[in-house]
């Protein structure tokens, strides 16, 4: 008989809607607590429809021309890396969150801001000031998926920096495969994780009404609330925006008992 303490997922069927590294070990982790992964990428990106202003603005970067640089996700250090990215020595580096922070230094990147508490742009806003020692006005450049809400960017501008806002890659949707459109749709899978606002809009484009015995679960609250602006529902929200985090709250989900019986 399966632990529930050390298998608490076992039985579980849970979608996992991103694939390469960021997908395999989110598929390893939940086969370390006994689920059966099914890796269906839903989202995919592709090189920015302005690559010119990406090429002048790396190349300004690597001259010196920034005071600080802001990274609002993993795939923007994937540009960067590409495109071998030079930073300047003088400029800083401010990451949106842990899994950001950790994608530039595995890349060899270096980071200088973390949010401590909230990891989103609105988080990074909220101790900007601080971490900057209120300096005004800064040269900042914003690196950003072409659909990305302008909060970071916006809310410096507000505050009186010089702001260069450039779209560094498109965010794209990719068909699921016909039987993990059926199963999803028959209620054979346990729980479907939700990444982003751009996984939400897939979700609810390939999927239609999720049935009730499937649990829906956003990788944080920013997430959750796209999810639901875009009418899904919403039965499991992580508090942090990691990875860790999303599985550990399906965890607490099944160990609660809202494991579905299918």
């Amino acid at each position: 008989m399966t632990n529930r303490l050390t298998k608490p997922l076992a039985g579980w069927r849970v979608l996992v809607p991103r694939g390469g590294p960021w997908g395999d070990q989110v598929a390893a982790n939940l086969r370390a607590r006994g689920a059966h992964p099914i890796v269906a990428p839903m989202i995919n990106f592709a090189a920015t429809d302005d690559a010119p202003a990406l090429d002048a603005a790396l190349t300004r970067l690597a001259a010196g021309d920034f005071d600080w640089m802001t990274i609002t996700s993993a795939t923007t250090v994937d540009v960067l890396s590409s495109h071998r990215a030079v930073v300047a020595p003088g400029t800083r580096i401010a990451a949106v969150g842990e899994t950001t922070a950790a994608a530039l230094i595995a890349a060899g990147y270096h980071v200088d801001i973390v949010p401590s508490e909230d990891n989103s742009a609105r988080g990074l806003l909220e101790e900007w000031e601080t971490a900057t020692a209120g300096v005004i006005p800064l040269r900042v450049l914003t690196l950003r998926s072409e659909i990305a809400k302008p909060l970071l960017s916006e809310g410096l501008r507000r505050i009186g920096h010089d702001v260069e806002s450039v779209v560094a890659y498109r965010t794209i949707g990719v068909p699921v495969s016909d039987q993990v459109v059926a199963d999803v749709k028959a209620g054979l899978v346990h729980a479907v994780l939700v990444t982003s606002g751009s996984v939400a809009r897939q979700v609810r484009d390939q999927f239609g009404d999720i049935p009730e015995r499937t649990l829906v679960a956003c990788i944080g609250p920013q997430t959750a609330k796209d999810a639901r602006a875009l009418g899904l529902r919403v039965d499991v929200v992580a508090s942090e925006r990691s990875a860790e985090s999303l599985i550990e709250a399906l965890v607490d989900a099944a160990l609660a008992g809202t494991a579905p019986a299918l």
